[in-house]
């Protein structure tokens, strides 16, 4: 039987986001595998909660397209194989056109900012702190696109948002994975930086398709079915 770690009892401030986010994790890890049926009771005692912000968390994977909630049936796990890798490649032909945007839009003060991004981003791989690369992983991706100032694009990307950190912590659990993103970012991050748009947008979408890859792999072992 599939179990949540409890929730810190001192977390009371906006304790739909963390059973929310638990709840999330746990779909994009493979922790519950497609089809589940989640009962909102079980959950929540361990989870340490009530049933209502288990309710409410629900309710908003269900717009999240993460789980199907059938009227008198239940809730059933949606996120499957073919979600995620939909999901892979609609990031792909995104965040690369973003890229893109950025060589040709970039400012002088988004060039300093992206070095110094790219040095955290290497020191962090150097001491291995996984957790650190995470959040630099999505420093760097804001970083690009505020240097693209693509707002059409920028709300696309926002929807891809729940998926992407989940991703990105199963993935980044693996030291080669670490090393594999870095050299991958600051290969984008020089591409943007010398305002070589066709590079750039390569770099980006090669990365975002061979990290999914790895994704699938690890939360599906392949498996379509």
């Amino acid at each position: 039987m599939t179990t949540l770690a409890p929730l810190d009892a001192l977390a009371t401030a906006g304790l739909r986001e963390h059973v929310h986010r638990a709840l999330r994790q746990a779909i994009l890890s493979g922790t519950y595998a497609p089809g589940t049926r989640l009962n909102e009771r079980q959950i929540a005692e361990q989870l340490g909660v009530s049933t209502t912000p288990v309710k409410e968390a629900l309710r908003q994977l269900d717009a999240e397209g993460l789980v199907l909630i059938k009227p008198r049936s239940g809730v059933v796990v949606r996120f499957d194989y073919a979600w995620a890798e939909e999901m892979i490649l609609a990031r792909a032909a995104i965040e690369s056109t973003i890229a893109r945007l950025a060589a040709q839009r970039i400012l002088p003060d988004d060039i300093s900012a992206l070095h110094a991004i790219i040095q955290h981003m290497r020191d962090a791989t150097d001491k291995g702190g996984a957790e650190e690369l995470i959040r630099l992983n999505e420093v760097f991706h804001t970083a690009i696109r505020s240097a693209a100032r693509a707002n059409y694009l920028r709300i696309l990307n926002d929807r891809q948002d729940v998926y992407d950190t989940g991703a990105r912590r199963v993935i980044h659990m693996d030291p080669g994975e670490r090393q594999r993103a870095f050299d991958e970012h600051a290969a984008i991050g020089a591409a943007v930086i010398a305002k070589d748009a066709d590079a750039a947008e390569a770099a980006m979408k090669a990365h975002v398709l061979r990290a999914g890859e790895s994704y699938l792999n690890l939360v599906f072992s392949k498996d379509k079915d």
